[in-house]
């Protein structure tokens, strides 16, 4: 990354999505660590005693409870990139023929070609272990193994009229992605829609929208929208400036992670949030700097950066379900699944059962989540013609 003798903020007329810099990398690298952040944490959460339930813990295991500590900033981080990409994305399209239509269809099969067949992967996993009954389907809202809590979390009403289907918790976050997935588009329409008519429905629609979604999770959708906007700006600066800002988001993230609030997003959680996504996204524009090919390490990085942000999405909606498989076979072969927090033996079974959880994720990437391109083409192809299909079509990652 070049100096740059006075630091400016530039604002772009289209967003920064080219794969070929500093900043494309780290949305990279970044999706993929956040996504094994927050694998880890469950997984430590799920087979260890919490940290605050032991008297002497060992130093390791305190080690390790505060490296998996920051799945909350991770799922900033996750709302962040998805503003910067998605947002990003409709906003170079706005204006071309259709592409609202083309947006639905790339959110829709983006999640769906992921979640269909996690659910599949949850009810035999039901059914194996007796949860579920084939033979005595229910259709209650309150059941999260049922048909209404299937349906719901396929449109986004987990955790607003629905539970999380099958107790995959981290489903609350897409709950709500998928909301800000259609906030977005009515948001632009109330300005750029070609009538007065229409920019009035989209207003209306986006008031209604705003008005029976949760409080904080319209609350939620402008640091969704700070992604989105921040795709547009550029600070150029030095590269002592550029360190600063990173040294000033880490210790800013240390500290909320210790002494802030990392439940649930609300309203307690807003203010670090809005600060952490500020700092974070002021350093991201100012890396919009081309990659240096000339050094060596760069394209081993960005491979090990790529692969991992993948397969990142998989690994975020599917690792709840394979821990529970885990667990239960577990259960079935030793009877226990709780494991100790003063053996290193213990340590080394939950390495071996994170690396068992990447591995299943990403056989499970390959199976679905790497054909989602091939499977927008094919709906694009169904619904508007070939003419649609030989559009440029958002990356699959999107």
């Amino acid at each position: 990354m070049n100096s740059h003798p006075m630091p400016s903020i530039r604002f772009l007329k289209e967003s920064q999505l080219g794969e070929d810099s500093w900043h494309s990398l780290l949305i990279s690298l970044l999706r993929g660590l956040a996504a094994i952040q927050v694998a880890a944490a469950h997984l430590r959460s799920e087979f260890f005693p919490g940290l605050r339930t032991l008297e002497n813990p060992a130093l390791w295991y305190q080690g390790l409870a505060f490296l998996t500590g920051f799945a909350h900033q991770a799922v900033v981080v996750f709302f962040l990139i998805s503003g910067w990409l998605v947002g990003g994305s409709l906003l170079n399209k706005l204006g071309q023929p259709q592409a609202i239509r083309l947006y639905a269809i790339d959110r829709i099969t983006r999640l769906w070609t992921v979640l269909l067949p996690t659910f599949v992967l949850i009810l035999a996993a039901g059914i194996a272990s007796g949860v579920i009954d084939p033979r005595a389907p229910d259709f209650s809202p309150a059941n999260d193994y049922s048909v209404a809590a299937l349906a719901g979390n396929l449109v986004g009403l987990q955790t607003i009229v629905v539970p999380e289907f099958g107790g995959n918790f981290p489903l609350w976050s897409l709950s709500n992605e998928t909301w800000y997935y259609v906030m977005f588009p009515l948001l632009l329409m109330c300005v750029a829609a070609s009538s007065g008519v229409r920019r009035a429905l989209a207003a209306s629609s986006l008031l209604l929208v705003g008005v029976l979604l949760p409080v904080e999770m319209v609350l939620y959708f402008t640091i969704w929208l700070l992604g989105a906007a921040f795709s547009r700006v550029r600070v150029e600066c030095g590269t002592p400036l550029r360190m600063m800002m990173l040294v000033v988001l880490v210790i800013a993230s240390v500290v909320f992670r210790l002494k802030g609030s990392n439940d649930d997003m609300v309203f307690a959680s807003y203010p670090q949030d809005l600060l952490l996504s500020v700092l974070f996204l002021l350093f991201l524009s100012s890396t919009v700097t081309p990659l240096p090919r000339a050094q060596k390490f760069v394209g081993p990085l960005q491979r090990v950066a790529v692969f991992f942000s993948n397969f990142s999405f998989t690994l975020y909606v599917v690792h709840v379900p394979v821990l529970g498989i885990i667990g239960y076979v577990g259960m079935t072969l030793f009877g226990c699944r709780q494991m100790a927090a003063n053996s290193l033996a213990d340590l080394g079974v939950y390495l071996a059962m994170l690396a068992v959880v990447l591995a299943s994720a990403y056989g499970f990437y390959l199976m679905f989540e790497a054909r989602t391109y091939a499977v927008r083409r094919w709906v694009k192809n169904l619904l508007m013609g070939k003419e649609a299909v030989a559009q440029k079509t958002a990356p699959a990652k999107q």
